[in-house]
């Protein structure tokens, strides 16, 4: 939205089942900047302070515009890798966002949806993948609960989940967007997507040592990620009525370099 002065982005979601962790968003994105995280959108309040407001059987936020243009590569990961390091030193008292519990019900989810799918083409898909899902399945129990029984040693930051994904490029300047799905959770959630690559996890590392995050990349935790993502993704396809052909070039596509780095732990 243009005004004579400036530009604004305005975001209405109306989906009930995403309406309560956007509402969770806001919150967030103003804790992170009263502490000085400068690289993430602005919020403008409504006149009544509020930081949303409800419209037409919504919740619409209003930010800054930022301007730039959606970027991933891997010239992109060490800028995302410092800004994730450096919202991993805000203070998380307070903050009312879910923490991880590292949980396999994902798998579970999926395997709902499975059943009850009347897609002749999705169901032979998937039959034929049947061996590699529930390997991986069994694979995501296995490190949910190796997790469960480390976590009290495992440090928990404020992590954003897909930033790869939601990173704004504007010449020499980055920015993060889209903190719908915050959690306060380990490093290894925003580290997963690349762990397959020598040359990414030592750059997390080292962004994390740079910020004073005394904390060191732990294989499990990676892999409890990866299995995780994987039924995420794959549940959101078949909750979206993806094609065969969409879902079949995922199961075969980006992740598979990370899962077969976790299939060597």
């Amino acid at each position: 939205m243009d005004t004579p002065d400036t530009s604004y982005f305005l975001k209405l979601v109306y989906a009930k089942e995403h309406i309560e962790t956007y509402k969770r968003s806001f919150p967030l994105i103003q804790h992170l900047c009263n502490h000085g995280i400068d690289f993430i959108s602005q919020i403008i309040k409504t006149k009544e302070n509020h930081l949303f407001s409800e419209f037409d059987g919504a919740i619409l936020g209003v930010f800054i515009w930022i301007n730039g243009v959606l970027t991933e590569t891997d010239e992109t990961k060490i800028p995302e890798y410092q800004m994730l390091a450096k919202v991993y030193t805000v203070p998380t008292d307070g903050l009312c966002i879910p923490r991880e519990d590292f949980s396999s019900n994902i798998s579970d989810v999926f395997y709902k949806q499975w059943k009850s799918l009347n897609d002749t083409q999705l169901l032979a898909l998937l039959e034929k993948n049947r061996v590699k899902i529930e390997r991986r399945a069994q694979r995501l129990k296995h490190f949910a609960k190796l997790c469960q029984t480390q976590s009290e040693n495992t440090p928990f930051f404020i992590t954003h989940g897909d930033a790869g994904g939601n990173l704004i490029v504007d010449g020499d300047k980055y920015f993060i967007v889209d903190w719908d799905n915050p959690l306060l959770a380990p490093p290894e959630r925003d580290a997963w997507v690349m762990c397959s690559k020598d040359w990414a996890r030592e750059a997390f590392q080292t962004a994390l040592c740079d910020n004073g995050i005394k904390h060191t990349l732990r294989t499990e935790i990676l892999a409890y990620y990866c299995y995780n993502f994987f039924f995420y993704y794959l549940t959101a396809f078949l909750d979206a009525s993806a094609s065969a052909d969409i879902v079949e070039e995922y199961i075969d596509g980006w992740i598979e370099d990370s899962i077969k780095y976790c299939e060597n732990y």
